[in-house]
């Protein structure tokens, strides 16, 4: 596949040092759906991404694995599209296409030569507006979805990451599982997925990303054409409202599982959502500092000096309502205490001492370098578009490098102070049974 040029950092800001004018055009149609389009002259390959307001968070807790049930059913069929035609018709000209779910939102995507897209984007327009739900593959699918959640229960990561969350968001929708139990979905109705699907894909609540190299009128006539007849609106039962709740003190659980073959120790503290992102970036940086390549303060200490853990690394994620900031271990169980304990004091530090210049130059050059590998191709383009156009808008997604690289060290004590304090973590280890 062709990709679009990949620009240097230096390159991601204006003169001034902000960032540079949004590249792509958003489209608001007369329906009230909008289309973000990039044209990418240099390839002959477009990528489609729609993305839709409809992820777990959305669903009752009666329903739960609702949102990510029916993103398998959408390839189900339509009247006018049996099951198995969409596939064909994609995969026989060479294309690919996915699905994903997550609490905040769905998308399906699909990625095909652009001489094809006129051939393609029907199929997929179809599906997603008239998908049918039948009955008798409702039943045939609900069961790869249980068996999904069985499999999900055999990985020991799965599970822990799971029950972290349960600790961190309380009643949230972010602390149950996307996929749902089994219980529940044997208990739903092709008629109530029906209904889900009526009153949430709907155009207000989705986002058409397309890049690559079609032109903008070609896509916006497109798109009019295919994404026109909608499900009449519907109102299905609404997901009960719960709020983020601070962890109010140190929170630790132990979990014994079978066929572990390595001790777990996992650490997560909740930060600020898609609406506060330059704070987010923040903790970004500090994340990258503590345990992001060998050179950082945990991987250097517990891995390489101390030896105490096999790896260690952190991830940082941000959501619609909270970011996730968490770090990783994996280790011999009697090292766990030990771990821990550094682990406590190192994240205190960061709140009352500033980390060094050479360590958020690193931290920064890592993470902005990161960014800029994450728009190399159509595909890539596309889903940060479309991620920041679902949770908040898609001229945000320029902002992340800007606001990384505008950080001091002193700027950090207070994120560090708000949201990082041992005594607001929730701690889970996992030990072989």
């Amino acid at each position: 596949m062709n990709s679009a040029p990949n620009p240097p950092v230096s390159n991601l800001f204006d003169g001034s040092g902000g960032p540079l004018p949004f590249p792509a055009s958003v489209i608001p149609l007369a329906n009230g759906l909008t289309v973000i389009h990039q044209e990418i002259p240099a390839t002959p390959v477009v990528v489609v991404d729609v993305w839709i307001r409809a992820g777990a968070r959305y669903e009752p807790l009666a329903w739960a694995g609702m949102a990510h049930f029916l993103e398998h059913m959408v390839f189900k069929g339509t009247e006018k599209i049996l099951p198995g035609m969409f596939d064909a018709a994609i995969e026989s000209r060479g294309g690919l296409t996915n699905a994903a779910t997550s609490h905040d939102y769905a998308h399906f995507y699909m990625t095909i030569a652009a001489d094809d897209l006129d051939h393609a984007l029907p199929y997929l327009a179809d599906l997603l507006l008239q998908a049918a739900i039948p009955d008798d593959e409702f039943i045939r699918e609900r069961q790869v979805v249980v068996e999904e959640i069985h499999q999900s229960w055999d990985d020991p990561d799965a599970v822990g990451f799971q029950t972290l969350s349960e600790m961190l968001y309380g009643e949230h929708p972010y602390g149950r599982s996307v996929l749902g139990t089994p219980e529940i979905l044997q208990a739903r109705s092709p008629e109530e997925m029906r209904q889900f699907h009526r009153t949430y894909y709907q155009p207000g609540n989705m986002r058409v990303v397309i890049a690559g190299g079609v032109s903008r009128e070609r896509v916006v006539d497109l798109v009019q054409k295919t994404f026109h007849t909608f499900p009449q609106p519907d109102a299905c039962p609404q997901a009960a409202s719960a709020s983020l709740r601070q962890l109010e003190n140190y929170t630790q659980q132990t979990l014994a599982l079978p066929r572990l073959e390595h001790g777990r120790l996992m650490m997560a503290w909740l930060g600020p959502g898609m609406g506060e992102l330059q704070a987010a970036c923040g903790l970004d940086i500090l994340a990258t500092v503590l345990a992001e390549g060998r050179l950082s303060r945990l991987v250097r200490e517990l891995r390489e000096d101390r030896q105490w853990v096999d790896d260690i690394a952190s991830s940082f994620s941000v959501q619609e309502d909270c970011s996730l900031f968490m770090l990783s271990s994996w280790l011999e169980p009697t090292y766990i205490k030990e771990v821990e304990q550094v682990i406590c004091d190192r994240i205190a530090s960061l709140a009352t001492i500033p980390i060094t210049e050479i360590e958020l130059e690193r931290a920064q050059r890592v993470l902005c370098n990161d960014y800029a590998f994450s728009m190399e191709t159509p595909g890539q383009l596309a889903g940060l578009y479309g991620y920041y156009g679902t949770l908040a808008t898609p001229e945000l997604s320029l902002a992340y490098p800007h606001y990384v690289q505008d950080y001091s060290p002193q700027e950090l004590l207070p994120l560090a102070q708000q949201y990082l304090s041992p005594n607001h973590c929730a701690t889970l280890a996992l030990i072989p049974q």
